[in-house]
């Protein structure tokens, strides 16, 4: 079925696996990853289980770079000791286009790595995310208030436009290598097309990037799919969420420079941690991920 989109009718399935009230999670043994099927909708994807995971679990989904899949993303964000050591059931997704021996996201309008702009016939991720929160939600597995996205590079850019898409279902992003606000526009690619990011709701952000990283240049530039600096995308988060004030540029104790924008509506900050010397890898300090997820439901 990835060659085929669910759709917003993807969805309606999820009524029918309303959970007693007493159901409790049995996706499988504890702090373990294991590949499980979602529902009937023909797709699987790598679950990482917590110990004593129940209706009030958080679910983080971890979105891989293009070409790439699950399993290499889990190898290279070491999420699966950050899970388990925080309580948080992991969920290492394939994306619905093939391309080469991986896969890629389905962001409209916007070519892949492929050079490819995803067509009505490929799988609509979005959808099928959203169905995959229902159905781990009617195994009692997860908390529907406390979903969050992260990713890299590819990645980065889907949860970044799950943001904007989907933010009735996820609670905090946390791009890696990837912050987008929407695609770039087409009068003046130098910014994004706001038309193509109107979330329903303020969206906190948390994204990480390093300052050498050549594929996606925080400077902007690059693919036709990146386009915009990293700056102007946080300050259109900014924007979005109504934030008043900016966040004075600090450097950590690590080296990596924190700026940001904060006094947001919802207390939806946006927050991004530059990493000096970093090209295009993981940079994401994941217990500040984690501690960034954690102060926000939906």
């Amino acid at each position: 079925m990835r060659g085929k989109s669910l759709g917003f009718a993807g969805l309606a399935f999820a009524a029918a696996w309303a959970p007693a009230a007493n159901a409790s999670c049995t996706l499988g043994a504890p702090g373990t990853t294991q590949r499980i099927a979602i529902g009937a909708t023909g797709r699987a994807m790598l679950l990482r289980v917590p110990a004593h995971a129940s209706a009030r679990t958080p679910l983080v989904f971890v979105l891989h770079g293009s070409t790439g899949d699950g399993a290499a993303i889990l190898a290279q964000s070491k999420l699966e000791a950050t899970a388990d050591r925080h309580g948080f059931l992991l969920a290492a997704p394939d994306g619905g286009i093939v391309a080469g021996k991986g896969y890629v996201w389905n962001i409209p309008g916007v070519p892949t790595v492929t050079g490819k702009v995803p067509g009505p016939g490929d799988a609509d991720d979005v959808a099928w995310l959203g169905a995959t929160i229902d159905w781990l939600a009617a195994q009692g597995c997860v908390d529907r208030r406390r979903v969050y996205a992260t990713g890299l590079s590819g990645g980065g850019r889907m949860s970044s436009w799950l943001g904007c898409v989907a933010a009735d279902r996820f609670a905090a992003i946390a791009p890696v290598v990837g912050l987008r606000a929407g695609n770039p526009s087409a009068a003046d690619s130098r910014f994004p097309d706001p038309a193509t990011c109107a979330p329903s709701k303020p969206m906190p952000v948390i994204a990480f990037a390093g300052d050498k990283d050549t594929t996606n240049p925080i400077e902007g530039g690059g693919a036709g799919y990146w386009q915009y600096p990293m700056r102007t995308a946080e300050a259109r988060w900014a924007d979005l969420n109504g934030c008043r004030r900016p966040l004075a540029v600090r450097t950590l104790e690590s080296g990596v420079v924190e700026r940001g924008h904060t006094d947001c509506r919802g207390a939806a900050d946006v927050i991004a941690r530059i990493t000096p010397g970093a090209g295009h890898v993981w940079t994401a300090d994941n217990e500040a991920m984690w501690a960034f997820f954690a102060r926000h439901r939906r």
